[in-house]
């Protein structure tokens, strides 16, 4: 995952972000028992969004930790649930191979970030592998499936977003509820070619300045490492598309607490990154700091 889900923290009332912050935080805290103290840093928005929709409707119980970003004062976080357990584990297993991808992507000395991570998470990977091997196999031929892709220089945004897609789509299998399961798994999909469509937005001139795939070159045959304007206006479109989908799926369900998030996220979130993407103004954001992102977009990057 890549840090794009960003719930509008600054438009909610003070009771969902603290909501969110004990979920962020409790995470954290299992991503640390579970794996040790360097799983902790690929925690990030994604992951979080992940274990919201795979929780239970109802307000997680809470408890006091201290934590390396606040080591003297206890912060109340979420107990460690089914929910954060299995986002923990999935988180791992798309955070190594991400790494995995992103040493495919680079020559010996400018991949040696990625590598040195990978080093360091595979203990945490080989140990998720074991707790959840359907989903690393699906995550696996995935990969492998846009690996073919790239080598073939893939034209169509669809066909090069679908592998990712469905492989998010697998995070939703262990659920066990079959309707619930449907849900997630169509609301999982369509962010999952969204997640990989705006990253590859995101990531259009460093790909473009050293040489890497990146479907949005073939599906504009562009010329310089931007969109034109006719270009931008049809891909923001197509990302709209996905959101679309998102919140269609969302509708059919009752994520109780977790709704007003949940919607705040889908309705307006995601239509905010996308606009900060294609502006080029878009600035990771981390909890504890202020979310700038350029003003409200209701429905449209225009």
């Amino acid at each position: 995952m890549f840090g794009y889900v960003l719930p509008p923290l600054q438009n909610l009332p003070e009771e969902e972000t603290v909501r969110f912050r004990n979920m962020y935080c409790g995470l954290c805290h299992t991503l640390r028992r579970r794996y040790g103290l360097a799983a902790r840093f690929i925690l990030n928005y994604d992951f979080t969004f992940l274990a919201i929709l795979l929780s239970d409707p109802q307000p997680p119980a809470c408890e006091q930790r201290r934590c390396i970003a606040s080591p003297f004062k206890k912060r109340p976080c979420a107990c460690q649930t089914f929910a954060l357990e299995l986002a923990a584990d999935e988180s791992v297993i798309l955070a190594y191979w991400q790494l995995r991808d992103g040493i495919a992507d680079h020559r010996f000395f400018k991949g040696l970030k990625y590598r040195l991570s990978a080093l360091v998470l595979a203990p945490a990977y080989r140990k998720a592998r074991k707790l959840r091997p359907a989903f690393d196999q699906a995550v696996r031929e995935e990969l492998g499936h846009l690996s073919e892709l790239e080598k073939a220089r893939c034209d169509s945004v669809d066909a090069a977003a679908h592998p990712f897609a469905q492989l998010l789509a697998a995070a939703a299998d262990s659920v066990s509820d079959p309707l619930r399961r449907r849900v997630l798994h169509q609301m999982l999909y369509h962010l999952g070619r969204w997640v990989y469509l705006i990253d590859a937005a995101d990531d259009l001139k460093k790909d473009w300045a050293e040489g890497n795939y990146n479907p949005l070159v073939y599906r504009y045959q562009l010329t310089a490492d931007r969109l034109d304007e006719q270009s931008r206006k049809s891909f923001a479109q197509t990302l709209d598309g996905s959101v679309h989908m998102v919140a269609t799926a969302f509708e059919l369900w009752d994520f109780g607490c977790w709704t007003r998030l949940l919607e705040a996220t889908v309705y307006t979130g995601l239509f905010q990154v996308g606009k900060a993407v294609l502006d080029g103004s878009f600035q990771p954001a981390y909890l504890g700091k202020k979310i700038e992102i350029p003003r409200l977009l209701r429905n449209t990057h225009e």
